[in-house]
């Protein structure tokens, strides 16, 4: 291992990234953390996150490949193959997925619990969906934690922390604005491509910000943003329905549009809390384009300064 790649991963505390709303952009980061962050001795890694967050895009680009034993949109009713690993069988599993949530429905917790710590202590690596529902029985922290909310966090615990609950505390608190700005974000494309000619799937370029989203244009487009706004407003006042139509299509109201994320939403327009756009386009001067910003939400604490919990030693 390069030596440089070791001494950033001892004094990693945390590390946070904006959690992308398009499943490439999601693969694209997860690719980045694993590669920074992940190494061979790894065996333990928790995943904390609720349904819709992204957790299976984010554990596919993270660990390609690995076979997932249950998706939140539905229910693999095969028997997880932690559960048969032998040390003595030459091929047996390397890596193993358990969502934690899905076994307690069919498993009680210290079954789980073995299993886990049988394959770690073996030198298997076990990537654990909802680690904060096992921390408590397990007796160990995980080696890396990857929480995933508006933003993804990276921690690695030592004895001082971070632990689960802290992950999850934060992500809890973020999570809704990710849904709010992603579903805002789709209604805005949604409106752009009715009433002001964008094609669906046109070279704009998507990007994050904090409790909002930025839609990039290779030229100054000839748009009125107060009307824009109003349009969007129209559709979210209406707090029409926003579902999954198959693999990369939502509905909102009456309209389908394209969206490779289409778990990550809020469920009504209407849950979309003051939405609003930046009244000008911003230029970035290093790539030539303009961005049309929009916001949702209020300013809020998340509670990153309370992610470790500092303990006094005595001499």
């Amino acid at each position: 291992m390069d030596p440089r790649q070791l001494s950033r991963v001892d004094t990693l505390i945390y590390a946070v990234y904006y959690a992308p709303r398009g499943r490439y952009r999601l693969y694209m980061v997860a690719s980045e953390i694993a590669r920074r962050y992940l190494t061979p001795t790894d065996y333990l890694i928790g995943i904390i996150g609720e349904e819709g967050s992204g957790k299976s895009t984010l554990i596919r680009g993270l660990f390609p490949g690995l076979e997932l034993t249950n998706e939140d949109e539905g229910i693999n009713v095969s028997r997880a193959p932690i559960y048969s690993f032998s040390p003595e069988d030459y091929f047996s599993g390397h890596t193993f997925h358990v969502d934690i949530r899905h076994e307690l429905a069919f498993t009680q917790k210290y079954k789980i619990k073995e299993a886990i710590r049988r394959a770690v202590e073996h030198q298997r690596r076990v990537v654990v969906e909802h680690f904060d529902l096992i921390y408590d029985i397990l007796g160990l922290n995980a080696q890396v934690l990857i929480g995933i909310g508006e933003e993804i966090i990276v921690a690695r615990p030592t004895v001082f922390g971070p632990f689960p609950n802290n992950i999850k505390a934060i992500i809890d608190r973020t999570i809704k604005y990710r849904l709010m700005a992603h579903s805002a974000e789709d209604i805005t494309t949604a409106i752009l491509e009715k009433d002001y000619h964008y094609q669906p799937r046109s070279p704009l370029i998507h990007s994050d910000i904090r409790h909002g989203f930025v839609i990039n244009f290779p030229e100054r487009p000839d748009i009125d943003l107060d009307e824009l706004e109003d349009k969007v407003k129209e559709v979210i006042a209406a707090n029409v329905p926003i579902s999954p139509c198959g693999e990369d299509n939502i509905v909102i109201g009456e309209m389908k549009i394209y969206c490779t994320g289409p778990r990550t939403h809020v469920h009504s327009s209407g849950e979309i809390e003051n939405f609003r756009l930046l009244k000008e386009f911003r230029l970035n001067p290093l790539n030539g384009e303009f961005m049309l910003i929009g916001m949702v939400g209020q300013k809020t604490i998340a509670g990153f300064e309370d992610i470790i919990e500092y303990m006094d030693i005595e001499d």
